[in-house]
């Protein structure tokens, strides 16, 4: 990935990766920053020459007499004349090189950050949901946006512009030491000390900057947990509530940063007061100089305006501190992401899978979520090719996490879980993926057209598959009479339709996704009959053919399974048929008898019927 190399052992991503693919601009720019150094450092030579030479009656260097006579001619108009080209010359050479140094920086600084964003995002993207569970949406929001911006704000404004700085602080030291060197040690006797107070600044800004974005990203994070829950916000009338609390976030982020500009702002005007007392010792012991003969006129105003000229590169990079704390911390903030290892990725001897038969098996497999109380505990079952397999059980039991093991959205702690004779972990997880559809108790539609939302696990789908699968699914009425048909744009989350709706649309994107594995996890729960058996329907006809793991714990979407599995307190305690279980009296017989309310219309079927 050009702009995007990382060291595949330690994760860290480095500069100089993100700088190569853009060498050739930098380089440019860089021939620009001596270009502009250059003229910086010759700019006050002119007027040295006009006061050394006109209004005073100094001999010009050979060198400089043959070029002024070669150009310009004899006499001091000539010599006012040479002064007021190199004036021009000097003024149009600097703004040329200062244009392409800043629009050549810019451009690479827009293209390193978007190859850091798309680093960042293609990292947080394959991050397994191990970590997503501990992470928070708005700090990684944060991460991808407001950090990214301040590395490329560095880039744009002070990269090249430190190097300006630097050589043009270094090239008038080194003229000033060529025309007097004791005078030029007097204008540096404050360095070390402005140095110093730059260089504890630096540090302090540095830890302030990095407390003022861990505070944004929690702002960041309590704006997205709201905004993603409105619904339930207003449910319970919590507005008040949640506005304390925003504003709480908000007001301790305003004293944070308060607390960051006040120390920002007490650095440029120490460094203002350090560089006015170096301006005091040159000037009074300069004019002293001067009156005594010791100095040339000219060469006192050069060293004057140098001084004026060096000094400002100090005051810049005082006030670039700020970018380079910023950058720096988001710098850091960005690595600590892409350093993070996902827990679930693929091996290293990991192979693509051909398409599924469809065996399931889990073998003495026990998992639980960050080292804490298990899950699931010993658990063994299989499943044959072209079963529907139906999970029950109270809630909180692990049927939900035994489907997530199987399409390796978390890895078991140990055990095995395997499909058609092969350890999982031995497959791609893009292969594995490819292979399986969900259809989903919570159903997560797209900001998107209707079509984009049932092609989205098969972008190829042609246009008729789609609205075959919409007929299929029980969709292709509904979805007509919306007011631009297949075209229509759904609400964020499918908000603007019913349940019922983004199921079917739902079922619709796994028909059409047509894989040889199909999960379905509490289909049903919260819809109307009308709705239900609509779905049901729709579901029937995805699941023929197809080896079918259901989640469910409504008696109409499970008693006609090929297999039940019940598990309770993270065990495996019954399998068999709807009957055999009824006939056992265990456990499945309590819950079927329990559930006295007739049944919503329909039930799934398993392909070969019951």
């Amino acid at each position: 990935m050009a702009g995007a190399a990382r060291d595949g052992r330690s994760g860290r991503l480095r500069m100089t990766h993100l700088l190569r693919p853009y060498w050739t601009a930098l380089t440019i720019a860089l021939m620009a920053v001596l270009g502009e150094t250059l003229t910086d450092v010759l700019e006050p030579w002119p007027i040295k020459v006009v006061i050394d030479h006109l209004l005073q009656t100094k001999r010009m260097t050979p060198w400089l007499d043959r070029t002024v006579a070669d150009w310009f001619g004899q006499g001091k108009i000539a010599v006012l004349n040479f002064a007021v080209a190199a004036v021009a010359v000097i003024a149009v050479v600097g703004a040329i090189s200062s244009y392409l140094e800043k629009y050549l920086t810019t451009s690479v600084g827009q293209y390193v950050a978007h190859d850091l964003r798309r680093t960042l995002y293609h990292h947080i993207q394959r991050l397994s949901l191990s970590e997503h569970d501990e992470a928070r949406t708005g700090d990684l929001i944060t991460r991808v946006t407001s950090d990214i911006d301040a590395v490329q704000d560095f880039i744009t404004s002070a990269l090249l512009g430190l190097l300006v700085n630097v050589l043009t602080i270094v090239g008038m030291i080194g003229v000033m030491a060529y025309v007097n060197w004791r005078f030029t040690l007097i204008a540096l006797s404050i360095v070390p000390l402005l140095f110093l107070v730059v260089y504890s600044f630096t540090l302090r800004i540095k830890k302030v900057s990095r407390a003022v974005r861990k505070k944004q990203s929690e702002l960041v994070s309590v704006v997205q947990e709201v905004l993603t829950s409105i619904r339930v916000v207003q449910a319970f009338a919590r507005e008040d509530y949640e506005q304390q609390r925003f504003e709480s976030q908000s007001l301790e982020s305003v004293e944070m940063a308060l607390r960051a500009r006040s120390l920002k702002a007490k650095l440029v005007p120490t460094v203002e007061v350090i560089v006015a007392v170096g301006t005091c010792l040159v000037l009074g012991v300069g004019a002293r100089l001067a009156l005594a003969g010791q100095l040339s006129a000219g060469v006192l105003v050069v060293f004057l305006l140098y001084l004026g000229k060096m000094y400002k590169p100090m005051r810049d990079l005082s006030r670039t501190m700020d970018t380079v704390s910023k950058a720096m911390v988001g710098y850091e903030r960005i690595q600590e992401v892409l350093e993070i290892e996902s827990r679930v990725h693929d091996l290293p001897r990991a192979r693509p899978a051909s398409r599924f038969r469809g065996l399931i098996e889990f073998e003495r497999v026990n998992f639980s979520y960050d080292s804490g109380p298990l899950i699931l505990k010993n658990i063994s079952f299989k499943i044959e090719p072209g079963q529907v397999a139906a999970f029950v059980g109270p809630s909180g039991t692990g049927k939900t996490t035994i489907i997530s093991l199987m399409a390796r959205f978390y890895d078991p702690q140990s055990g095995r879980v395997s499909i058609d004779g092969r350890d999982v972990r031995q497959y791609t997880l893009k292969s594995l993926r490819e292979q399986i559809s969900f259809v989903l108790q919570e159903t997560l539609l797209f900001r998107a057209s209707v079509w984009e939302n049932i092609a989205y696990g098969k972008p190829d789908a042609t246009m008729s598959q789609i609205i075959r699968a919409a007929e299929l699914a029980n969709a292709h009425e509904f979805i007509e009479k919306m007011p631009n048909g297949y075209g229509t744009m759904v609400g964020e989350r499918g908000i603007t339709l019913s349940g019922g709706q983004r199921q079917r649309i739902a079922v619709a994107r796994a028909i059409v996704r047509n894989s040889p594995l199909l999960i379905l996890d509490e289909p049903t729960t919260g819809l109307d009959a009308a709705s239900e058996l609509s779905v049901i329907e729709a579901l029937n006809r995805l699941m023929e053919g197809k080896t079918c793991i259901l989640v469910a714990h409504h008696r109409a979407t499970i008693s006609h399974a090929d297999v039940i599995f019940v598990v309770k307190d993270t065990e495996l305690v019954e399998q068999g048929t709807h009957e055999s279980l009824l006939a056992t009296g265990g456990l499945y017989a309590e819950m079927y008898a329990l559930q006295t309310a007739p049944a919503a219309g329909g039930a799934i079927h398993s392909p070969g019927g019951q």
